[in-house]
């Protein structure tokens, strides 16, 4: 985009707007504002439920839950990060916007299914474009398809609704995300790499000086925007790829008698292939992975590169594979019927330390359970009743009316494994692992069993307490 330059090299960064208060924006915002205090930094959404659960004077109603955030936040909150709704005075104020709105995989027209729906980035350029005073930097942080930027420096060049009739002009840049959902505030304390991609490079290096706060310069990675958008979606397709091997061999271990664990520590010795992303599980879940990797595929097609698409689609096929092999492995072991069966669900985050439920294999899994006529009791320690409600689209105490299947909110582990048929782990939280399991084994109905697809609990220890134990990956 053309610019001038004379603009922008007098251009001083006072204060940011970012645009989207949700798992990126939030705790982003909160790390920046902790590292530079002489900026005014502020998130902005038009949820205002959002909004006044960040600025909530009890911080463990903070929208999502992260360690180390509610620290963060608790520092910084009304001294230099605000919250607020009031989008078109952040814009007029900012000299730095970010783009942090989730980009959803569409559900009707062109792509349908795979492609991503950019209407909310359109929808925030719009508004940078009509609120904007002088000279805005625009940095896209969202998870964006490949030349997304395009979209963005079009709709600011040829907007007709402008608040200001005085010339503005505008630089934009990408700079993705690269947090996993746990440790999103330690990625973004010491990440392994930031990248910024962009040709204009006093925009470049004023992001850069931010940023510079914190992190050493050698873990600043420049590139194109298109290197940059594009470099998102393959990070989260190569982790995804990973979950999706690890578990197709967790299969082929368990009806050869090879053994998982001691497979996963001989590979991941390989320098080459590295330890990580090689837990087998009940699949990946969260809002990235399984979106990202339909948007790959869309591009691939939209390219004409079919045998590209077909190869990181099989990647989704082997997790939805996987969540329903686990099913099935479940009501095998029950002589093929679970109904009436009293089944506890630990776990319905996609992964510990989250309370994101997105694409969680826990809610597929727990359907499978429920139409097959299972009575569920399921606890999570960071989830609560409303939010399983919506995910499994059932309320508490009510009945499937195809199957019979219910389920019942469990606070209390020990209390709700009286009389329980059979346990299943499906999300890694360290509470489970210091569970006391031979108080459990008493309360529940013999013949019972655990089902462990964390691979979190000692197969030696259960044996002592009469349960049948099945853990993925190993044979039983």
């Amino acid at each position: 985009m053309l610019i001038s330059k004379k603009n922008l090299i007098n251009l001083r960064i006072r204060k940011i707007c970012c645009i989207g208060a949700g798992y990126v924006g939030g705790p982003t915002m909160a790390v920046i504002s902790d590292h530079c205090p002489h900026l005014k930094v502020t998130l902005v959404d038009k949820d205002k439920s959002k909004i006044d659960a960040w600025n909530s004077i009890d911080l463990s109603n903070l929208p999502i839950y992260e360690p180390g955030l509610r620290e963060v936040i608790q520092r910084n909150r009304g001294k230099n990060l605000f919250f607020s709704i009031n989008i078109k005075k952040a814009i007029e104020e900012a000299d730095m916007i970010f783009i942090s709105v989730n980009t959803p995989t569409k559900i009707n027209g062109l792509g349908a299914g795979y492609a991503s729906d950019l209407k909310w980035i359109e929808s925030s350029a719009r508004q940078v474009a009509q609120y904007s005073q002088g000279h805005t930097i625009v940095v896209e942080k969202s998870t964006v398809p490949v030349r997304t930027a395009e979209l963005i420096q079009e709709i600011l060049l040829n907007s007709e609704n402008s608040t200001y009739k005085d010339k503005k002009t505008f630089s934009v840049i990408s700079s993705p995300e690269f947090l996993a959902e746990g440790t999103a505030i330690k990625d973004l304390e010491n990440p392994d790499r930031v990248l910024i991609g962009g040709t204009d490079q006093e925009a470049i290096d004023l992001l850069k000086d931010i940023y510079l706060r914190w992190i050493s310069e050698d873990k600043i990675l420049l590139t194109n925007l298109w290197s940059s958008e594009l470099s998102k979606l393959i990070a989260n397709a190569f982790l995804a790829q990973r979950v999706s091997s690890i578990n197709s061999i967790s299969a082929l271990c368990e009806v050869t008698g090879a053994d998982i664990h001691e497979v996963v520590k001989a590979i991941g010795s390989d320098q080459r292939i590295g330890s990580k992303f090689l837990s087998p599980s009940p699949g990946f879940g969260g809002s990235c992975f399984k979106k990202d990797i339909l948007n790959l595929v869309y591009l691939c097609r939209f390219y004409n590169l079919e045998e590209a698409a077909n190869y990181w689609e099989q990647v989704l096929f082997i997790n939805d594979w996987q969540k329903e092999r686990i099913s099935s492995r479940i009501i095998e072991k029950f002589y093929g019927t679970v109904s009436n069966k009293n089944i506890l669900i630990l776990g319905f985050a996609f992964k510990s330390n989250t309370n994101d439920t997105r694409e969680s294999p826990s809610i597929g899994i727990s359907k499978d359970l429920l139409e097959n006529g299972a009575r569920l009791f399921i606890n999570d320690p960071k989830v609560g009743k409303k939010q399983i409600e919506k995910e499994l689209e059932l309320k508490e105490g009510e009945i499937n009316q195809i199957s019979t299947g219910g389920w019942t909110y469990a606070d209390d582990i020990y209390h709700f494994s009286k009389n329980i048929d059979a346990i299943i782990i499906l999300t890694e939280w360290d509470f489970y692992k210091q569970l006391n399991w031979e108080k459990i084994s008493l309360n529940m109905r013999k013949p019972s069993w655990i089902f462990d697809t964390r691979n979190i609990v000692s197969k030696i220890d259960i044996s002592k307490f009469n349960i049948n134990y099945w853990q993925v990956g190993t044979t039983n």
